[in-house]
């Protein structure tokens, strides 16, 4: 999928995108992305209403860019995230885009990767749920879980 995006896709950009996806949210549903976690219920259903007309990730794909970058900028301002360049992680092998969120979990790097999930959150529906999505990854882990 070959998208025209604003702004060049740099984990430096990434909380630009995610403010513009807010902003056009708020101008065409009046609906307050405030950056909370909650508001991922909001944006879960904005996607379950585009896949209910049918509309597929290519004929939205810069929206979805967007909104996958706003679900990255909620783990930022409330998890701790820090975007990270793909490349540079050990996701390089496995997410499709260009930045990932990187998540502290007692000294062991841990990513979540917010744009190939919205893009799932289109494609499969419910069971691809954001929410869902965020608390699994803010949940404490256990000792025996980072080494």
């Amino acid at each position: 999928m070959d998208l025209r995006l604003k702004y060049e896709p740099t984990a430096a950009n990434a909380s630009l995108f995610a403010a513009e996806i807010a902003q056009s949210v708020f101008e065409v549903d009046r609906i307050d992305l405030d950056y909370r976690p909650g508001s991922l219920i909001d944006v879960d259903r904005i996607i379950e209403g585009l896949r209910s007309e049918g509309v597929t990730p290519d004929q939205i794909g810069e929206t979805l860019f967007c909104f996958g970058c706003y679900v990255g900028e909620v783990f930022v301002r409330h998890a701790g995230g820090v975007w990270r360049a793909t490349e540079e992680t050990s996701m390089r092998d496995a997410a499709g885009g260009p930045f990932v969120v990187e998540l502290p979990v007692g000294g062991v790097a841990r990513y979540v990767n917010p744009l190939d999930k919205v893009f799932k959150r289109l494609e499969n529906g419910p069971e691809d749920d954001l929410p869902y999505f965020y608390r699994v990854f803010t949940m404490p882990v256990r000792p025996s879980e980072t080494g």
